[in-house]
């Protein structure tokens, strides 16, 4: 693993508890700003050295949403990164505990995931003498509180890290608002904050996002979403239908009293296409249908295709139940991360992974009308035009982003953050 030098804001990190420097005084750091900004990999080390610095038997805590992601995104690069420092790492993957040694002293690193509430039952009761809390602003307030908590050793610090969120979000009012009272040293990074990334890296970024998720993740603030969940929208990201599709699927938004709508996708030459649709609003039409009616719906739009699987809202058990009887699609229960899924169709949209094809009208007049709820405390989108929204959503959560993750895995020299 190759270092390139470090920034000013990245030294800051890795040295701010030093003894001699101007920042020991600090309890608490916390780092926020731009994805990929350099800031993970710096806080994650500054947080090993300091802790072999200064003790010896003594547990930690390293926390992420989930303990998977904790491991992809921090546990990897740093054990790589103190393997080459000399440090003997030992990661016991059945505990979720890493114990790393160095000039005869040796820590015990726990992992923890706080995805939601029932999290914070994991960490009760451990005696921490430092906690490191990646993504912090995707963990529930009680895990964050009960880890702060589990902090009762003497010189024990505190570190947090994360991306922008709405600017009424607990963490941001209690903690970076706050940073001052809490004695907290706090940091702010930008792309720019990253040696590693490139012009057109950066540009790439800055083309994947509009809107709110714009200003947070390329720009690093803590904006509330307002308007339109996908304003760059418009015709020019409708096509034609594309001739012999490789792979077809068909996605699922249940309802009775709500719409229920179905989406038939072609896939050719690595882009998904939405070819065709079913969409059924009973208050529109002044009827409901039954389950059965529905699946007829289904055979009608699958034709004589053949379907890899049909994904469907993961709260419509009598429907997926209905499917399942008939024997002849496989069903896949959606992932269903509003969010997270929103993010991940603009970012399909713009990078031409899935096609809105030009007969798809439902889709196209939700995309005209899906909006922002600005009356929430927290992101969330109106619950209203958003049927074909959900299904397309399901989508590309469940089926796009696999076969983008499931293309291949291969390993050449790189460079780091720094």
């Amino acid at each position: 693993m190759k270092f390139k030098p470090f920034t000013k804001k990245q030294l800051t990190v890795l040295t701010w508890w030093n003894p001699v420097g101007s920042f020991s005084h600090y309890d608490a750091i916390i780092c926020d700003g731009a994805v990929r900004s350099g800031k993970t990999l710096c806080m994650s080390l500054s947080f090993v050295l300091w802790a072999m610095s200064f003790f010896d038997s003594t547990s930690f805590a390293l926390c992420g949403k989930t303990v998977s992601s904790l491991k992809r995104n921090v546990i990897t690069p740093l054990l790589s990164a103190l393997n080459e420092m000399g440090f003997i790492c030992s990661h016991k993957e059945s505990k979720n505990l890493i114990e790393i040694s160095y000039m005869g002293k040796c820590n015990r690193f726990y992992l923890f995931g706080g995805k939601d509430e029932s999290s914070a039952s994991l960490i009760q009761g451990i005696t921490l003498a430092g906690v490191m809390l990646d993504e912090v602003a995707l963990m529930p307030r009680s895990f964050v509180e009960q880890a702060v908590a589990r902090c009762s050793v003497e010189g024990s610090r505190l570190w947090f890290n994360c991306n922008p969120e709405h600017p009424r979000h607990w963490f941001y009012t209690e903690w970076i608002k706050k940073a001052a009272e809490k004695n907290a040293l706090y940091i702010h990074f930008e792309m720019k904050d990253n040696p590693s990334l490139s012009k057109d890296i950066i540009k790439r970024y800055e083309s994947l996002y509009s809107g709110a998720f714009y200003e947070r993740f390329v720009k690093g603030r803590w904006v509330a979403a307002e308007g339109l969940v996908y304003p760059f929208f418009n015709d020019s990201y409708l096509y034609d239908i594309p001739d012999g599709a490789q792979r077809y699927c068909i996605s699922c938004d249940y309802g009775t009293v709500n719409p229920f709508s179905l989406g038939l996708w072609g896939y050719k030459k690595g882009v998904w296409y939405r070819i065709s649709e079913y969409y059924y609003s009973s208050k529109r039409e002044g009827e409901q249908k039954t389950d059965e009616e529905y699946y007829d719906a289904l055979l009608c739009l699958a034709a004589d295709k053949k379907i890899d699987c049909v994904v469907v809202d993961p709260s419509a058990a009598s429907f997926i139940e209905v499917i399942k009887r008939h024997g002849r699609f496989t069903v896949k229960k959606a992932k269903n991360d509003v969010l997270s899924g929103i993010r991940q169709v603009g970012d399909a949209l713009k990078s031409g992974r899935i096609r809105i094809c030009i007969g798809c009208e439902d889709s196209i007049r939700e995309f005209s009308l899906y909006r922002w709820d600005d009356s929430a405390a927290l992101d969330r989108p109106i619950k209203e035009n958003d049927h074909a929204m959900d299904d397309i959503r399901y989508f590309v959560a469940t089926v796009v982003e696999k076969d983008e993750n499931d293309l291949f895995v291969f390993s050449s020299a790189r460079e780091t953050l720094f």
